[in-house]
């Protein structure tokens, strides 16, 4: 079952676009809900990110179509300036905040998405095209968090067309959005390419699989680096450091399951924001190659990596003198 996890669940927020993935996630809620003598109340909230004419006309229609449902509706809209530079991803990010303002205020953690198998093969595809790493490739989950909400992708595993299908037997109309094949953004040109992928066995259900193995392993290698963390340095860590490990013990590690040791001591003692997995693993090449050397040290992302002898330390780097005009 779609819902059979969230039964228990107070309060349940839709996030539906009016498109036809979204609106079969409503359908198929509401008549999930409606078939039962209890379970979550429904919240349906439309984002208006403001970016075209439509947009207001397309949140009424989900509004009528929610409440002839017998589904809450809200409509939440994204204001002030647009970027002209990485449009897709603030929106996004505006449209995630904006859900979870919603849930809050509605007393719920949970969102449901109308992510499908399409679309998780096409995050796949972009993720390869970026060089993503081990748990980049891995994708979407069903389950994640973000702002501090629970997202879930009940319909992860149905491909696009069977709930094209499911809307059109419904006979309820759905919005199209012409950005979704728009060549300026990168998800609409690899969406483009499926077509001549699926000719050569690359269907978004393989893909899909890959992101499932990957996940796998990036699980079992997180347990490794939960072992690693046991033996060279005993939790809990302070927030500013230092993390110390025995130099020795850390170069005989495996590859992956060190370098995921050293970015979890730098995320914990730097202040800069996240660790760029190209630097991170320029980091722990440089460290290994000094294996032979007196002494080692070298900054990322706020935290000063220091190895000196057998003594390896991560901990907070001063703070940069200011420049003067």
């Amino acid at each position: 079952m779609l819902f059979a996890d969230l039964v228990d669940v107070p309060v349940l927020i839709l996030a539906i676009s009016g498109g036809p993935d979204s609106t079969a996630l409503l359908l198929l809620a509401a008549r999930w809900r409606a078939a039962r003598k209890r379970g979550p109340a429904l919240v349906a909230v439309t984002v208006d990110h403001g970016l075209r004419p439509e947009s207001k006309r397309e949140a009424n229609a989900v509004k009528t179509l929610a409440r002839s449902l017998g589904v809450a509706h809200r409509t939440l809209r994204w204001a002030g300036r647009k970027p002209k530079t990485g449009l897709q991803q603030a929106a996004r990010a505006a449209r995630y905040k904006l859900l979870a303002a919603a849930a809050r205020q509605a007393g719920c953690r949970h969102v449901l998405t109308a992510h499908t198998l399409d679309d998780q093969a096409e995050t796949v595809l972009i993720r390869l095209a970026r060089g993503s790493g081990v748990s980049g490739l891995g994708a979407m989950a069903r389950s994640s968090e973000t702002e501090g909400i629970a997202l879930i992708r009940p319909l992860l595993d149905i491909p696009k067309a069977r709930l094209i299908a499911t809307v059109k037997a419904a006979g309820v109309p759905f919005a199209d959005d012409p950005s979704n094949r728009d060549p300026r953004f990168t998800r609409a040109r690899l969406r483009g390419l499926l077509p001549a992928l699926e000719r050569e066995g690359l269907v978004p259900r393989r893909l899909a699989l890959l992101a499932r193995r990957v996940r796998r392993a990036d699980a079992a290698l997180e347990a490794a680096v939960e072992q690693a963390m046991a033996v060279l340095a005993p939790q809990p860590w302070p927030e500013r450091g230092p993390i110390n490990f025995a130099a020795g013990a850390f170069f005989r590690l495996p590859a992956e399951v060190g370098l995921r040791l050293l970015g979890r001591a730098v995320a914990r003692t730097g202040d800069e924001g996240p660790v760029e997995l190209g630097k991170l693993e320029a980091l722990h090449t440089g460290l290994i190659e000094s294996a032979e050397a007196v002494r080692f040290r070298r900054t990322l992302a706020g935290a000063l990596i220091t190895r000196s002898g057998d003594r390896l330390m991560v901990e907070r780097a001063p703070a940069r003198a200011s420049k003067r005009p």
